[in-house]
């Protein structure tokens, strides 16, 4: 509920401290929004720079409701919220897919429905600003799906498969060049397993869509084809359209003799969906490695026993939070429950085997 001091000399209510902050800080966010989605439409161009244009001249507007609400109070020193601040900085430095899923969830969190300051207008803005990022987050999201997926992938399983490995053979009482041989073992093993299981992935999804997109050649026996038998009219209808529809787009290919089939020709967004074979084979085999480094560090540095294990622990918690919230931050959702989930997994992954290296080594002991 809006709080207000005590009558002004007019007779007018004055806001408090607490409502003047408020509506600054709205005001700081409206700004910094605005300059962010302009910074975003500085890096685009064609249809995406028009509705980031738009974007940014509708929280001109909002930002003009709190600045006249403010009237002779002025504008002060108001602090725009550290999500706002979060998503001009990177808008800055990258602006990227990443920035656009931030937005998204910036705009799906708006107060205003519940700010009595706000206007009804103001709210059902917010609404819609969460759906237009939305949509242009899903661009970029197509474009960077299978490299990305392969990257965060390896990343992950470099971590907690190694760090697995790692305390395994550490707790069952292995000397340290032991350890980290395994260790640098693992990385090695599991990279070049990653890329290659990646790479005939992403090469066995692209020939099933090429498998499955109409051909061009039959486009060359148009001009011999028997007009009454009307052979084209099967290939409509094995392509799912109604008979009728069938015999009328077939009759109409035959009167005009294109030289390409409408509906032929490769799905270009389906393979970009899908990404490279080659690309997605390397940023898997790198970003394991990379991951797959992690929990050897301490050993490579000169650390053994209780101490190397312990930083090699806490090395990969924090890189597991980092991917977790990356993830989180590129699907829209919350950031931190997906940075807290990766680590509960990789922490589960990583006490089991522990504790089968300490019952291992016991035994064999």
């Amino acid at each position: 509920m809006q709080q207000v001091g005590t009558a002004g000399p007019q007779g007018a209510a004055v806001p408090s401290a607490a409502t003047l902050r408020r509506w600054r800080r709205h005001l700081a966010d409206e700004r910094l929004e605005g300059t962010t989605y302009r910074q975003l439409a500085a890096r685009r161009s064609g249809e995406e720079r028009d509705i980031l244009l738009a974007l940014a001249a509708a929280e001109a507007r909002h930002a003009a409701h709190w600045q006249q609400l403010l009237g002779t109070h002025g504008p002060g020193r108001g602090r725009a919220s550290l999500r706002s601040l979060l998503l001009a900085v990177l808008a800055r430095r990258f602006g990227s897919v990443f920035v656009l899923a931030l937005a998204q969830r910036a705009e799906t969190r708006s107060p205003y429905a519940v700010d009595r300051d706000a206007t009804p207008t103001m709210a059902a803005d917010e609404q819609i600003h969460a759906e237009v990022v939305r949509g242009l987050a899903e661009r970029g999201r197509a474009r960077v799906s299978g490299t990305f997926r392969a990257a965060v992938f390896g990343a992950n399983d470099g971590l907690v498969s190694n760090l697995a490995l790692v305390l395994g053979v550490a707790a069952s009482g292995a000397t340290r060049a032991t350890v980290l041989l395994t260790g640098l073992a693992g990385l090695l093993s599991g990279a070049l397993s990653m890329g290659a299981g990646e790479f005939i992935s992403v090469r066995s999804q692209r020939e099933l869509l090429d498998a499955s997109t109409p051909g061009t050649r039959h486009v060359l026996a148009y001009p011999h084809l028997d007009v009454d038998a009307n052979e084209l009219a099967l290939v409509y209808r094995a392509r799912g359209m109604p008979a009728d529809e069938a015999k009328h787009r077939a009759d109409e290919q035959l009167r005009r003799l294109p030289d390409v089939d409408e509906q032929a020709g490769p799905r270009a967004d389906d393979a970009d969906v899908v990404g490279s074979g080659t690309a997605a084979a390397l940023s898997s085999f790198s970003f394991f490695a990379s991951g797959a480094l992690v929990p050897v560090l301490p050993f490579l540095v000169g650390l053994s026993g209780t101490a190397a294990l312990v930083v090699a622990a806490v090395l990969v918690g924090s890189a597991l939070l980092l991917t977790g919230a990356v993830v989180g931050m590129l699907s829209g959702a919350p950031p931190l429950r997906r940075a807290v989930r990766q680590l509960a997994v990789g922490a589960g992954a990583a006490a089991v085997t522990y504790g089968l290296g300490r019952l291992f080594g016991a035994t064999l002991g």
